[in-house]
């Protein structure tokens, strides 16, 4: 039994140190990706003061909105589609040590005890007749090796690691995709609680303006018409005061399931007010390929898909396979491990398929074009990262232009309405100046806020763009849900 060992062990490692020095298929080598010198869209929107950075992968602190700060780790440690994620990532990584297991021997150990008989008749009383019965205790030990001549399993525990690598920046990616839809979510629920603020007012306004002309018309210095449209008026207000009483809740209930609670179970207490959008630089192109974490995986999938290559191309050579096997076996167990009841074996054995109708060819083209494939969404992947970078430096640009535009739309119009509201006092002018004033004061102040939002949103969505940080070389945090067990 030494002898065996001593024989297997140096086969291991003799051919171990054979190994390490072939492998079927190309190495990898990163796709080259175009990129251009700096963003088109970056003039316009650009840092005004120095902007401290946040804790790696907080990038939401930078709004200084407490409620938002505290909502937003939830998602990390809550969020059931972050944690269906997670487990998807733990699989990868257990494919991976599966596929690692295949680098080394097998052994196993078997035990057995049969009983069988042969010949005629067993004898019976008043009839004769012979039989032989026959009875076996067997206990082995068998191992087997495949040794990885051709690098088949280095390629496919290659593939399997850059697999799990993508699955892990998937991972990431799902984490920032979903804390981003919670600030975007938040900053709505906040623009809608202005907004209910602004309609709250203008209900109340129209109220007053609403008494004052039934006043008038009482005093015989109003027409009918003009309580009418008053009237009219107030209802349009409240109207427009409660659908913004239908989106509110729904966007709390949005909120309550990114961070992993009920709807029922979920409140936040009313906060109007915005805070003001902040300037991210874009920092170049060329850092955007490595800072965002759905590229990151992209480019692992390509390393899996080249890894397959070797896969498919070692099945062109020969398998040897190694194996030995020791035990025992006698017909009674007190004697069974003695030395005359011992047998054993040990050699090689090699498989070659001769003739396949072409299936190994037809296999190696399929994982090159598949290989081709994951090469080309890498890159389609990398120029919709560039172009949504472009797009919300593009929207900044532009809504800030409009937000100060907006704002004296705004001042206007509160400047019309005051006007209006004075002559119509003096009976200079009808109601319906003063309504029309109202109409637009309300429709400017209104419009500020749905800039204000979309600033906001796209504020959000250029951070998200930029992979969830901007610092040069900044990798995204660790996802918290990756950190349970």
């Amino acid at each position: 039994m030494s002898q065996l060992k001593i024989s297997f062990a140096m086969a291991f490692s003799g051919i171990s140190l054979m190994l390490s020095g072939c492998a079927a298929g190309p190495d990898y080598q990163r796709p080259k990706m175009e990129s251009p010198a700096q963003f088109k869209e970056n003039k316009g929107w650009v840092q005004a003061a120095p902007l401290a950075a946040p804790d790696q992968g907080d990038w939401w602190t930078i709004f200084g909105d407490e409620t938002l700060n505290a909502l937003e780790p939830r998602v990390a440690s809550a969020n059931q589609s972050l944690r269906a994620s997670y487990f998807a990532y733990q699989q990868t990584l257990a494919l991976t040590d599966l596929a690692r297991a295949s680098e080394y021997p097998s052994v196993s150990v078997t035990a057995s005890s049969t009983r069988s008989s042969s010949g005629g008749t067993a004898t019976t009383i008043g009839t004769t007749g012979t039989s032989t019965v026959a009875a076996g205790k067997t206990v082995g030990f068998t191992a087997s090796w495949v040794p990885d001549f051709w690098g088949k399993v280095r390629r496919q525990v290659e593939a399997d690691e850059a697999s799990a690598e993508a699955s892990h920046d998937n991972l990431l990616a799902a984490q920032l995709s979903l804390q981003a839809t919670l600030a975007q979510d938040y900053f709505q629920m906040r623009q809608a609680d202005s907004q209910i603020v602004l309609a709250q007012d203008t209900v109340a306004a129209d109220e007053k303006y609403l008494q004052l002309t039934q006043n008038r018309y009482a005093a015989g210095v109003a027409t009918k018409a003009d309580v009418a449209l008053a009237r009219t008026q107030l209802a349009s207000a409240r109207v427009q005061l409660a659908a913004f009483n239908v989106q509110r809740p729904q966007l709390e209930h949005a909120i309550a399931v990114l961070v992993g609670e009920a709807p029922s179970s979920f409140s936040l207490p009313p906060a109007p007010g915005l805070p003001q959008p902040q300037a991210i630089p874009a920092g170049l192109p060329s850092q955007l390929l490595l800072r965002r974490p759905d590229l990151s995986a992209s480019e692992r999938q390509v390393a899996a898909a080249n890894a397959q290559i070797g896969v498919a191309k070692s099945a062109y050579f020969p398998v040897l396979t190694l194996s030995a096997q020791r035990g025992w076996r006698s017909p009674v167990i007190h004697d069974l491990l003695t030395a005359p009841n011992v047998f054993w074996s040990v050699g090689p054995s090699l498989a070659e398929t001769l003739f396949d109708a072409g299936a190994r060819g037809a296999q190696v083209a399929q994982s090159q074009s598949a290989y081709q494939q994951v090469v080309a969404q890498y890159r389609q992947l990398g120029l919709q990262a560039l172009q949504q970078v472009e797009d919300q430096l593009a929207a900044l640009s532009a809504l800030a232009e409009e937000a100060q535009l907006q704002q004296e739309a705004v001042a206007a119009a509160e400047e019309s309405l005051r006007l209006a509201t004075n002559q119509y006092k003096a009976g200079a002018v009808s109601y319906l100046n003063v309504l029309n004033a109202q109409t637009a004061s309300y429709a400017a102040s209104n419009g500020m806020l749905q800039i204000a939002g979309q600033r906001l949103t796209a504020n959000v969505a250029l951070i998200q763009a930029l992979g969830g940080s901007w610092e040069t070389g900044a990798q995204p945090a660790q996802a918290s849900v990756a950190q349970r067990q």
